[in-house]
C-alpha cells in the first residue's frame, strides 16, 4: 500500500490524459476536485489488486457523458458520493474498495474524490487500460461482471439506479438518463468481488499514468521534448507531426463527436492526416490509409512541451504529434475486439495492431 497526495496529482493528471487518448473528461477540472477532498480528508491509500482480499466488494466511479459539457459544467463532487451512496444502499453491504473505470483525464481523478471522502483504499487498477466512449467497454465485460445495480447523480439533486439484463443495455438507458440530466452524470457501477476485481481488471495503470506525467515534468525541466520518452515508454510508434487545421466538433446523444485534420510538418510535411473521434480519438487515417485504430491509442501531444491535448481542447493552429501505442492484449481478443474493435465504432476496417501497420509502412 501507498499513499497518494496532493503533490501527486499533476503528474497523475498529466499521465492519464495521455493514456485517455483525448478523453475521459478534462483533467484540469479532475485534478481540482481531488484537490479540494485531498485537502479537506487527507492522502488516499492505493493498494495493488493482489492485496484485495477475494471477498472485498469494489465498485467503479466515473463520470458519463460529453466532455464539451463538462468544461462549462463542473461538478461539486457531491454527486460522485451520491451516487457511491446510493450503490451501496442497494447493495445492503458496505463497499470496501474504489476501482478507477478508465485510466482517462477527468475520470481519473473521480475515484480519488470517493476514496478521500469515505476513507476507503484505491485500487490500482482501471477497466481500460485508457478511456473508451460507452459504459460496457470495461475488461471486466468480457470476463462477465455485470455493470449494474448501477446508480447515477447529477448537480441538480436527481439520482436514479438502474438494472439492466446486460451491459449494453445498460449503456442505452444510462445515456438516455446522462442526456436528461444535462449531458453529464456521474456514476457507481460494476460492484465486483475482490477475486473478481484480481482477474478482470488492467493493473498499474495509476502508477503508469505517475510515470507518464513525470516523464513529462522532467523532460520539460531539462528543456527536451517528452515526445520520444512517452513513445518509448508505451512501446508506440510516432505516426505524425503537424499542425492542425480544422477540427469539427459536435455534441449528439451525450458524446461529443467529430473529425481533426492535421496538415504535417517536418518529416510529415505534404501529408494529412484525418482523425476521428467520439469522446476518444478512435481512427487516424494518413492520405486515405489507416494508421492506427482502436483500441490501441491514438494520443495527441503538443509539439513543444508534450503535453497532451483532449478532443474537447483540440484546436485550430496547435501544433502537435500523434502517437499510436498498443492496448492491454485483452482488447486484441475476438471477445476484446466486438466490445471496442473499429467495427464497433463504424469503421469498415479490420483491426490491425499499430506495431503491425507501422512495420508495413517502414517496409
Amino acid at each position: 500500500m501507498r499513499e497518494l497526495g496532493e503533490s501527486d496529482l499533476d503528474d497523475l493528471a498529466v499521465g492519464a490524459a495521455i493514456l485517455g487518448t483525448g478523453g475521459g473528461g478534462n483533467p484540469y477540472v479532475g485534478r481540482l476536485l481531488a484537490r479540494e477532498m485531498i485537502r479537506a480528508h487527507g492522502p488516499v491509500a492505493v493498494v495493488d489488486p493482489g492485496e484485495v482480499p477475494d471477498d472485498a466488494l469494489a465498485a467503479m466511479s466515473a463520470m458519463m457523458g460529453a466532455p464539451t459539457v463538462m468544461v462549462e459544467k463542473i461538478p461539486s463532487g457531491s454527486e460522485l458520493l451520491r451516487a457511491f451512496e446510493l450503490l451501496q444502499e442497494t447493495l445492503g453491504r458496505g463497499i470496501t474498495h474504489v476501482v478507477p473505470a478508465e485510466i482517462g483525464g477527468l475520470n481519473s481523478m473521480t475515484p480519488l474524490v470517493v476514496a478521500a471522502r469515505t476513507g476507503l483504499p484505491l485500487v490500482d487498477a482501471d477497466g481500460m487500460g485508457r478511456a473508451f466512449p460507452e459504459v460496457q467497454m470495461v475488461t471486466p465485460t468480457i470476463d462477465g461482471v455485470a455493470a449494474t445495480p448501477m446508480a447515477l447523480a447529477d448537480d441538480k439533486g436527481n439520482a436514479a439506479l438502474i438494472e439492466t439484463v446486460d451491459n449494453l443495455w445498460t449503456e442505452r438507458l444510462a445515456r438516455a438518463l446522462t442526456v436528461e440530466m444535462g449531458a453529464t452524470a456521474l456514476l457507481a457501477a460494476f460492484p465486483m468481488s475482490g477475486a473478481q476485481l484480481k482477474s478482470s481488471l488492467i493493473a498499474g495503470t495509476l502508477t503508469l499514468a505517475q510515470e507518464l506525467g513525470e516523464l513529462v515534468r522532467t523532460a520539460r525541466g531539462r528543456h527536451e521534448s517528452p515526445v520520444g520518452s512517452v513513445v518509448r515508454r508505451l512501446a508506440g510508434v510516432e505516426l505524425f507531426r503537424g499542425k492542425v487545421a480544422d477540427v469539427q466538433r459536435r455534441t449528439v446523444a451525450g458524446f461529443a463527436r467529430g473529425e481533426a485534420r492535421i496538415d504535417g510538418t517536418g518529416g510529415s510535411a505534404g501529408a494529412t492526416l484525418a482523425l476521428r473521434f467520439q469522446n476518444e480519438h478512435l481512427y487516424a487515417e494518413r492520405d486515405g490509409e489507416v494508421v492506427c485504430t482502436a483500441p490501441d491509442l491514438i494520443i495527441v501531444l503538443d509539439a513543444e512541451t508534450g503535453e497532451p491535448i483532449t478532443t474537447e481542447d483540440l484546436r485550430y493552429g496547435f501544433r502537435v504529434v500523434v502517437i499510436g501505442a498498443p492496448c492491454d492484449a485483452r482488447w486484441r481478443t475476438p471477445a476484446g475486439l466486438e466490445l471496442v474493435g473499429p467495427r464497433y465504432f463504424g469503421y469498415d476496417v479490420d483491426y490491425v495492431p499499430v506495431e503491425e501497420r507501422a512495420a508495413r509502412a517502414a517496409a
